[in-house]
């Protein structure tokens, strides 16, 4: 569970013990104010990653899709598509405060896209749809003003100690 979802429980939960002490009769409700204040400070100071760090895991999980459909290992691509749009959700979630998050949409009809090629198993419609996902990155960056950040096939796999053959 993450720092900030223990912090919000913690919050919550102070919040739920001021009102059972206050209904009980116990009457510091200034000190439990002051808990729950505390809390909520805690809360809103807790660490949040960037749209950039997210933004980074998905440029890693783009690179692992590839190597593993080239590879025909397509358990490991379905599993990276699926952290693709895992990450997009808390993109959603914690970067709220981002008009980029409105063009999310873009990447959506490449990632069902790439999805069928891999539950194919097809090389050459995984290709075509890799390169349909890599187009609708670029897109996305145009649309948000972020052009300089172009994506593209990679040339070598981003993590260099994972087989990306499927195991036998």
């Amino acid at each position: 569970m993450s720092n900030r979802r223990v912090l919000m429980l913690a919050f919550f939960a102070g919040a739920m013990l001021s009102t059972m002490f206050t209904a009980c009769g116990t009457n510091d409700s200034a000190a439990q104010q002051a808990r729950i204040d505390s809390l909520s400070v805690q809360v809103n100071q807790s660490y949040k990653p960037g749209l950039g760090e997210f933004m980074m895991g998905i440029q890693v999980h783009h690179a692992k899709i590839w190597f593993a459909g080239k590879n025909g290992n397509w358990p490991l691509a379905d599993f990276e598509v699926g952290e693709i749009k895992e990450t997009l959700e808390d993109v959603k979630q914690y970067c709220t405060d981002r008009p980029e998050v409105k063009s999310l949409p873009i990447i959506y009809p490449a990632l069902d896209s790439l999805a069928a090629a891999i539950k194919a198993k097809s090389p050459q419609q995984f290709e075509k749809s890799f390169i349909f996902l890599t187009k609708s990155c670029n897109d996305c960056h145009e649309t948000t003003h972020h052009e300089f950040n172009v994506i593209k096939i990679p040339d070598v796999p981003p993590i260099t100690n994972q087989v990306y053959t499927p195991k036998r």
